[in-house]
């Protein structure tokens, strides 16, 4: 080989790998920006905190509290103790303070959110302090011993995604060829199969599912058949950005708006919005809910996680419909051209034509 001809090999191969490299690069992107934008500095926004007591001494030091906190937080007064546990046990607050000698009481919900909780101490504890008082913390929705932060629903919505977006990603590139309907199948049962193992390990081996770990396993099969389903469904259309693509929908944008790490209240306002519709937010809400929550619905939670699978399903009709249309181009006769005496055909012209050709039936 001449050196001319081994230094154009060389640029081939360079750009080859360069090309490859763009993916990469724009996955540790948006990794900073996602994960860092949503975690690096929790700025709680409208905590919503009752104050307990009647009388005009309680008004005074509920509007103090609101004057000091500003917009980080929301403050009520509600007249008795269990008017505030009522509230957190339903999640509809973050906490309470409770007045009172010896010693005045914080009300909190440690399941809803550890950081959260975390966050309302911080809060709340300078209250006691200005008085000088000792401060008595309360757990009205304490967390089991086998969970003791609330988040192993978190890291259980991360083994399931990163189980489901390499099943679509495998489904996708090595059974190409196979009929949709096929490959539909497949994706239910490698969602069915990740999400078992991953609520066995989750639950019965180290607890971090305690209480309703069935239930939870029923909706991760849910939510994992979606994921899977739009992986399949993209990857007709996306080819080798099918990766990225669903990187960036389940683990940018879904594991920081889930709200396993930091509830919406603490985020910035682009991550808290995600919160009220994103697949993630919906498992994690939802396996909280019945972990320690059982009172209350999940209705709005399995709406989105149905949501999403309607979009996967959507997805993979879409790309079904593709396919045939792509396979009739291939088989389609090309037209014979007529001869034209006073035409002469440009041979880039042929090079040109073959191009999109190819582009049309390659995708």
């Amino acid at each position: 080989m001449s050196a001319h001809a081994e230094a154009a090999s060389t640029r081939t191969v360079l750009r080859h790998v360069l090309s490859h490299l763009v993916v990469p690069i724009l996955l540790a992107t948006g990794m900073a920006l996602a994960y860092l934008g949503a975690f690096h500095q929790p700025e709680p926004q409208g905590v919503r905190l009752d104050v307990v007591g009647t009388g005009p001494g309680v008004a005074v030091l509920a509007q103090t509290i609101q004057d000091q906190l500003g917009d980080r937080a929301a403050v009520r007064t509600v007249p008795t103790a269990d008017e505030a546990r009522d509230a957190l046990a339903h999640r509809k607050i973050s906490g309470a303070y409770v007045p009172g000698l010896p010693s005045p009481t914080m009300l909190l919900a440690g399941a809803a959110s550890d950081t959260t909780a975390v966050t309302v101490q911080r809060m709340l504890a300078p209250v006691a302090l200005a008085q000088g008082l000792p401060l008595r913390i309360e757990d009205v929705a304490p967390t089991d011993d086998t969970d003791p932060t609330g988040q192993g629903i978190f890291f259980y919505l991360v083994s399931l995604t990163v189980g489901a977006y390499s099943g679509a990603i495998a489904i996708g590139a090595a059974g190409g060829r196979l009929p949709m309907r096929t490959r539909v199948l497949l994706a239910v049962a490698a969602a069915a199969a990740i999400a078992t193992i991953a609520t066995v390990i989750a639950g019965p081996v180290y607890g971090a599912l305690p209480h309703s770990a069935g239930a939870v396993g029923v909706l991760a099969w849910v939510y994992a058949s979606a994921v899977v389903l739009i992986g399949v469904g993209l990857h007709p259309f996306l080819g080798r950005w099918t990766t990225g693509t669903l990187v960036l929908l389940f683990v940018m944008l879904n594991f920081t708006s889930s709200g396993g790490v930091f509830a919406p209240e603490l985020q910035p306002g682009f991550f808290a919005s995600l919160h009220s519709f994103w697949i993630g937010s919906g498992l994690v809400e939802a396996g909280r809910t019945l972990e320690y929550f059982p009172g209350l619905g999940i209705g709005h939670d399995v709406l989105i996680l149905f949501a999403w699978l309607a979009a996967g399903l959507l997805l993979v009709g879409l790309a079904a419909l593709t396919e045939r249309r792509r396979a009739a181009v291939a088989v389609a006769p090309a037209p014979v051209p007529l001869p034209e005496a006073d035409t002469v055909r440009d041979p880039e012209d042929d090079g040109l034509e073959s191009e999109l050709e190819e582009s049309v039936v390659v995708g």
